[in-house]
């Protein structure tokens, strides 16, 4: 997690906000649905046989779990970040053990009723550059004079 605090006036329409890599195993799939609950073995989540009966070409990361892994992307890139909205929207299956990018950039600035917000759109991609999910949020930062 970055440690440095961002203020409204810090960040611009355009910035990009600062990467994560990461790689879903199948074992951290089976921990997150274990602590999830609800979903029975063999799955399209856990068993590549189950995931093409259901028409699927593998055994797929949970869309619950992109979505922590985005709403992450942001929440760790500062401290000073309050996630207020927050949306995705899927693309194609997230395969296990691929090489992913978690990314950002700013699209908008704002202040309503005080309160400064800045809008963000977030993806995943592969390290081929084929995007996954992409997601829409909104987080409130601080002002320096606040």
């Amino acid at each position: 997690m970055n440690t440095d605090e961002l203020y409204y006036e810090d960040v611009e329409i355009g910035d990009e906000i600062e990467s994560i890599e990461r790689t879903v195993s199948l074992e951290q799939v089976r921990v997150f649905l274990a602590i999830r609950g609800g979903v029975k073995e063999p799955s399209r989540f856990t068993d590549e046989a189950h995931a093409k009966s259901e028409g699927l070409p593998y055994a797929i990361v949970p869309g619950a779990l992109n979505s922590a892994m985005l709403a992450q992307l942001l929440t760790s890139w500062s401290p000073t970040v309050y996630l207020k909205k927050f949306e995705v929207s899927f693309r194609r299956p997230v395969p296990h053990n691929t090489e992913l990018e978690l990314k950002g950039v700013i699209t908008a600035k704002q202040v309503v009723d005080d309160e400064p917000q800045v809008d963000c759109d977030v993806f995943i991609e592969s390290e081929e550059g084929t995007v996954h999910v992409i997601g829409h949020a909104t987080v409130v930062l601080p002002m320096q004079s606040d």
